[in-house]
């Protein structure tokens, strides 16, 4: 029996942006997704209607703000929204996939920082708390005056990686200086050696030279960034391993974006396998390349939804 003074029905609603997500958080919960019209006018405008009484309740926003990022993005807003006139105790946004998150600084006189203004666009449509995954930089929770819990995919990443590889000598790979910490946790976990790519540019333009840091020479090595979205960067570092004679190439990240020419990239590289997770979903072209391998990370949201309902620490779901 619960004890906690929360509130006492938890009901799950999703957006269009991952609906296969949402339906398998769903059968982990052991929970109906919620009725909701998710849908556009002939305008284009998005509309949201609630199809049932939501009044008290403990409400879960899945929506990844992916890919069209405006579209999903606004149909979130909304969602909340309509939740909160409608009278419900508590929401949470459950954001597999944070669009925005690489503009979170100034890089250039008179340049938005999108990622807080679409955190406080988040907090006043009405969101209560944020559950994410992988945040593209730490600081964004800082961003939001509610609480953040930012998950990490890494288990469910290592508990494949563990039984692909079994025992082969593993180097993990940083592809730039920013992911050193993240390699470095991964490669402790799987007791590998560590490796960083140092990206240096000749001039305006020029394509970047690569120099690794570290012995990859014989070894399995493993590119391990948050995301991939043209997919430049992890298919040159790829490059970059071969001829330092690297025995295997593998790529993992939690965020498939793959925008543009990465397939392409991708399929034509020396990279044996890309491990993503479904935090966005895989268009037709990705679905179809034999060298990507989506892992699903429903059950990690999907526990992480339940304690939360019931009012219990998630911090053992980081380990």
């Amino acid at each position: 029996m619960r004890t906690h003074q929360g509130p006492d029905e938890l009901k799950i609603f999703a957006g269009n942006s991952n609906p296969a997500l949402a339906r398998e958080i769903c059968g982990y919960l052991k929970v109906p997704l919620g009725q909701a019209t998710v849908d556009t006018f002939s305008d284009g405008e998005s509309k949201v209607e609630v199809k049932e009484n939501v009044r008290g309740g403990d409400i879960f926003v899945i929506q990844s703000t992916c890919a069209p990022g405006n579209n999903n993005l606004m149909e979130l807003l909304l969602m909340l929204d309509a939740f909160k006139r409608a009278s419900a105790e508590r929401i949470t946004a459950v954001i597999p996939y944070y669009g925005y998150a690489r503009q979170d600084r100034k890089v250039a006189p008179r340049v938005p920082i999108s990622a807080k203004l679409v955190a406080d666009l988040i907090t006043t449509a009405g969101a209560s708390r944020i559950l994410t995954m992988d945040l593209h930089s730490g600081q964004i929770q800082g961003f939001f005056n509610i609480p953040v819990d930012n998950l990490y995919a890494t288990p469910v990443l290592i508990q494949y990686i563990k039984r692909r590889l079994n025992r082969h000598a593993v180097t993990i790979v940083s592809p730039d200086a920013g992911g050193v910490e993240r390699a470095r946790d991964f490669a402790t976990r799987l007791n590998a050696s560590l490796a960083i790519i140092d990206k240096r540019r000749a001039g305006p333009n020029v394509v970047a030279e690569m120099n690794i840091i570290g012995e990859v020479k014989g070894q399995t090595a493993i590119l391990l960034d948050d995301m991939v979205d043209t997919a430049g960067t992890l298919t040159m570092a790829a490059e970059a391993l071969r001829k330092e004679g690297a025995k295997k190439i593998l790529a993992c990240c939690t965020h498939p974006v793959l925008s543009g020419p990465a397939i392409q990239k991708i399929t034509a590289s020396p990279l044996e396998e890309l491990i993503v997770t479904n935090s966005v979903p895989l268009g037709p072209k990705a679905e179809a390349c034999k060298k990507i391998k989506a892992l699903s990370v429903a059950h990690l949201i999907g526990e992480a939804i339940r304690r939360t309902h019931e009012e219990r620490s998630i911090s053992s779901l980081f380990d």
